[in-house]
């Protein structure tokens, strides 16, 4: 077999595995298809790229398995037109999918290092919607607010507030809720005119949200 069909192959499967665990928006799909995990994996686990697991990267942080990546973007339901916010850029992996869904993505890490591999990796795939900061992600980011979707990727006791207070009417935030070192729960909040709406969707394992800036 060919690399070219190998390559082929197990980004089929890939897919295939998205659709078993749930992954059903076409459009959700369409960007993971479009956007390949590879590059967001680097070193020694850059062959398991296109397994349904999280895997290492640097800083002490993770690369979320890629089905949780499509059941968190699915939930977040974007549209083009939105304004989304992300609360741990990571690989980059989540912000790059967004911008294929959304009209402008601002990614927030605490790593400068990670900030700065993730924003090599938009410039090579030309995804220029997308703005990455190096920033304490607990806060927000107030002057962009407020946001049509927001979407963090580490685990907070709570939502916390000050994202709740930059997320639009009618928006919606998803975010893993719970103590660091046990399971969490992935939630939904729907921002109404009459206040908020929780919706549980599954177990999940994040990192823990810390606040300030991390030593790289």
């Amino acid at each position: 077999m060919s690399e070219d069909t190998d390559l082929a192959t197990r980004k089929m499967q890939f897919l295939y595995a998205l659709r078993s665990k749930g992954v059903t928006d076409k459009r959700v799909l369409g960007a993971m298809e479009e956007i390949d995990r590879g590059p967001f994996v680097r070193g020694l686990f850059s062959e398991r790229a296109y397994e349904d697991m999280p895997l290492p990267i640097a800083c002490g942080q993770t690369i979320s398995q890629p089905s949780v990546v499509g059941l968190m973007t699915q939930a977040l339901n974007v549209s083009p037109r939105d304004k989304v916010l992300e609360i741990g850029t990571g690989s980059g992996y989540q912000a790059a999918i967004l911008a294929k869904l959304a009209r402008r993505v601002y990614t927030i890490d605490r790593h400068r290092r990670l900030v700065h591999e993730a924003r090599a990796i938009f410039e090579e795939l030309n995804l220029h919607t997308i703005t990455a900061i190096t920033g304490d992600g607990s806060f927000g980011l107030p002057d962009q607010a407020p946001f049509d979707r927001i979407i963090v990727t580490a685990a907070a006791e709570d939502p916390p507030g000050p994202l709740l207070g930059q997320l639009k009417e009618g928006g919606i935030m998803v975010l893993p809720v719970g103590q660091s070192d046990a399971v969490q729960s992935l939630i939904r909040v729907h921002k109404t005119p009459d206040g908020l709406e929780y919706d549980e969707l599954r177990d999940v394992r994040f990192v823990p949200l810390l606040e300030g800036l991390g030593k790289d």
